[in-house]
């Protein structure tokens, strides 16, 4: 629930008192006490309820500069309070969730002051090299945790729908911000690292599981990107807590951001330009998600319209034009090699399942599949990939790589580097378990 408080003048009480009678809506009038002469109308609604109550009493002649405040109210004993509940959660789309004043402040309130904010982008990936080194999965949740990138990401998706270029604006460049500062402490923080000999020198980094997990897009993080926006629109547009859908935003960021800064010390660009990859896609994704979550939920503002409408030759409306244009080109660019990465993805795993399924490899079981750049042309043969199985006998399948690159090569038509990893185990069964089996074995052969 929300409480509308609002400056009624004396020559409007009459209007205003009859549109609320007629909406059902409980009110207060309080004499106001100033040089203008008029009163203060208190009424509790719904928080989807409080643009349509305040357009109706604009229409009936109220000023729409008035004094105005909508505050939380945490309870509001009202006899109809249920009945305006139910009746303003089924209004048509255009008319629910918050007002377009309370998701913008509600969208800057995410964001600290920019000191802060950019204090914060540091010490998170700061804490994020640390989780990658460690290969500590909790370290990288506590660095999603306390990373500041909810409101900067979200607040170029609000901007969008209510038509507030200076939001969309403000927002591109704080994330610009904020990803280079965090890339620049995680670069400093990995260099302290390995020239102080807390962590050897001669590490192979991308051999440890968490920085592995972010060399490259794959369809799981795109998932996580695209349902991390959606969750913070939604956040955004109810009552729920938006720090919930900050951390998954933060998880589509900031270990990708960590990635980049470690490759970057070890010297391996293939690692950079993975993890730069991965970062722009979330990036991307997630504004799209929390701009089309924002437009399902009923915030329909034009911003052609707007643009059209209001648009002046200006050093602001320049600045909001150069970055529609770069969003849009990071758009397409990131789209189209996101597209062609995931489809590559998906024919390597098909053919790994296929080869696998011959009779000569039916011992062995998949573990994993991971694609990787090894080259600075990723959309070319710049591409690597790792192959996990598991045996449990000393065969040594000599042609695996050949026939997985052979059948690899066919399928995407571009020329692919094969690595296989064998996990070795023994396996001992029951002693009655192989007494039945060779007893099953000699009566099969007596037959």
């Amino acid at each position: 629930m929300r409480l509308v408080q609002v400056f009624v003048p004396n020559d409007s009480r009459v209007a205003v008192r009859k549109q609320l009678e007629e909406m059902g809506v409980e009110y207060l009038f309080t004499t106001e006490e100033s040089h203008r002469e008029g009163s203060i109308a208190s009424f509790p609604v719904p928080s989807g309820a409080v643009d349509g109550v305040l357009d109706r009493l604009y229409d009936a002649g109220l000023d729409e500069d008035t004094y105005t405040v909508v505050t939380d109210a945490a309870r509001a004993n009202v006899p109809n309070a249920d009945d305006l509940t139910e009746r303003y959660a089924e209004m048509p789309k255009g008319n629910l969730g918050t007002s377009h004043a309370e998701i913008r402040e509600r969208a800057e309130d995410l964001k600290p002051a920019t000191p802060t904010y950019l204090a914060f982008a540091v010490v998170s990936a700061i804490v994020a090299v640390a989780g990658l080194l460690l290969d500590s999965a909790i370290a990288i949740v506590g660095a999603m945790v306390i990373a500041p990138f909810a409101g900067s990401t979200l607040s170029a998706s609000v901007g969008a729908v209510i038509s507030d270029r200076e939001m969309v604006v403000d927002s591109a460049t704080s994330q610009a911000a904020g990803l280079v500062v965090a890339y620049v402490g995680a670069v400093v923080m990995t260099l302290f690292l390995r020239e102080t000999g807390f962590v050897p020198s001669e590490l192979a980094v991308t051999r440890i599981g968490q920085v592995s997990a972010f060399l490259t897009p794959s369809l799981l993080t795109l998932a996580i990107a695209i349902t991390a926006g959606f969750a913070g629109a939604l956040a955004l547009a109810t009552d729920l807590p938006v720090s919930i859908a900050g951390v998954a935003v933060a998880a589509a960021i900031v270990p990708a951001a960590a990635t980049a800064g470690v490759g970057t010390v070890w010297g391996l660009p293939v690692v950079v330009l993975g993890a730069v990859v991965l970062l722009l896609m979330n990036i991307v994704f997630i504004n799209l998600a929390a701009y089309v979550a924002l437009v399902s939920l009923g915030y329909r503002s034009s911003v052609i319209r707007s643009v059209r409408e209001n648009t002046r030759i200006s050093l602001r409306s320049g600045a909001y034009a150069v970055v529609v244009l770069l969003f849009i080109a990071v758009v397409v660019v990131t789209s189209a090699g996101t597209y062609q990465h995931l489809t590559f993805e998906q024919d390597v795993n098909q053919e790994v399942q296929a080869t696998l399924a011959e009779t000569e490899y039916s011992t062995l079981e998949l573990v994993s599949v991971k694609t990787e750049y090894n080259g600075l042309s990723p959309s070319e043969n710049g591409v690597s990939v790792t192959v996990t199985v598991s045996r449990t006998t000393d065969t040594g399948y000599e042609l695996l790589a050949d026939d997985l690159r052979a059948g690899l090569d066919g399928t995407t038509s571009r020329p692919v580097t094969v690595n296989v990893r064998f996990l070795d185990y023994q396996q001992s069964q029951p002693v009655e378990s192989v007494e039945r089996s060779k007893a099953f074995s000699a009566g099969s052969a007596a037959v």
